[in-house]
């Protein structure tokens, strides 16, 4: 019933961003110059149909092959069409038909728009829940994005799983999406207008980050978050006394992660060479490398860099060879240390 719900929903009930009844859909980050020029191209159409606000695209996207989960009217596909570059491919899914139908109308347009030869975008209908029936090619993606989608899923690990089934070795899913501050109610959770908001879909932050691992995304990387403030008083009740934040991650495909930070003694620099960030390469919240110093980083954040396409945009200093003991500042607490043991009252 939910997906009747909410096809019913982005496909008849809204027809733009202004008939969404909270600001849970958006994420408003500041959007850089190169992405608004890029917007501005995009067929009036499709933007009007987008119930949304900001853009998921990681850096360095020229001539990857990107998904688009939940890819609606094909907004963020196309902006990220011009991204990737004419050897490039975008591939969008979703299930809303009335969508797809604005979306595909357009690859011409946009084709000539971006000045290539033919279109490099194409579109799928499914359920993002099972990827596994649609006709695309496991590991065969660099980059898995999705705006704001997986919460209105029935099976959100079976989306984490089909999407680490599709990505190539060393890529990424980059994803916003909304988490709330304990598990949903059932009933709030049956409640078709706070489900078609992206609130009562949303996973409970922690069972969020045990999905990933249990999918094969090891050491889930935040990349922004904000508190979400629904700003409609009969909404608000509706979901008291739960709470709700916006959050970018970024999952890597990369089996050799470890289950926490451990330290090696490696460092690496950053060239400065990533398209739009000479100066500096934010990997996460808590990575922020500028160009040309020596920055310590632990054996997952080596991997990242390494094993990833950014690896030809650092120096890497060091290897696996010495283990130091987990990387001081992140990669936790040892269960042994006995400094203010006697105060902590905690269950553990």
């Amino acid at each position: 019933m939910k997906h009747e719900a909410v096809q019913n929903y982005y496909g008849e009930v809204l027809q733009g961003s202004a008939d969404l009844q909270t600001n849970a859909c958006c994420t408003p980050d500041d959007m850089p110059d190169h992405v608004k020029q890029i917007l501005s191209r995009i067929h009036d159409d499709v933007l009007t149909r987008y119930y949304g606000c900001g853009l998921i695209a990681p850096l360095d996207l020229e001539g990857m092959h990107i998904l688009d989960l939940g890819c609606g009217a094909g907004r963020d596909v196309y902006a990220l069409s011009a991204m990737v570059g004419e050897t490039g491919r975008v591939v969008g899914v979703d299930m809303t038909p009335a969508q797809l139908e604005i979306a595909r109308s357009h690859q011409d347009y946009h084709a000539n728009a971006f000045g290539y030869a033919a279109s490099n975008v194409e579109f799928h209908h499914g359920y993002i829940e099972k990827l596994d029936e649609l006709d695309l090619e496991p590991g065969s993606f660099d980059i898995i994005v999705s705006n704001c989608v997986i919460n209105l899923a029935t099976d959100k690990a079976a989306v984490l799983r089909g999407a680490h089934r599709l990505l190539k070795d060393g890529g990424e899913m980059y994803f916003s999406d909304v988490y709330s501050d304990r598990r949903v109610p059932k009933a709030m959770a049956e409640d078709e207008v706070l489900y078609g908001e992206c609130l009562s879909g949303a996973l409970y932050w922690n069972d969020f980050l045990s999905l990933s691992r249990a999918a094969g995304f090891g050491d889930p990387r935040r990349v922004t978050h904000r508190p979400l403030t629904i700003e409609n008083p009969v909404l608000e009740e509706r979901v008291a006394p739960l709470s709700f934040i916006s959050a970018t991650y970024r999952l890597f495909k990369l089996p050799e992660l470890e289950p926490a930070c451990e330290d090696y003694g490696q460092a690496v620099i950053y060239k400065g060479t990533i398209p739009h960030a000479p100066h500096m390469f934010a990997l996460d919240d808590h990575h922020f490398i500028e160009a040309g110093k020596v920055f310590p980083v632990c054996g997952n954040t080596w991997m990242m860099l390494q094993d990833t396409r950014f690896a030809r945009h650092f120096e890497f200093i060091g290897d696996f060879s010495t283990h130091y003991g987990i990387f001081e500042g992140c990669g936790g607490d040892s269960p042994f240390d006995v400094e203010g043991e006697a105060a902590s009252t905690g269950c553990c």
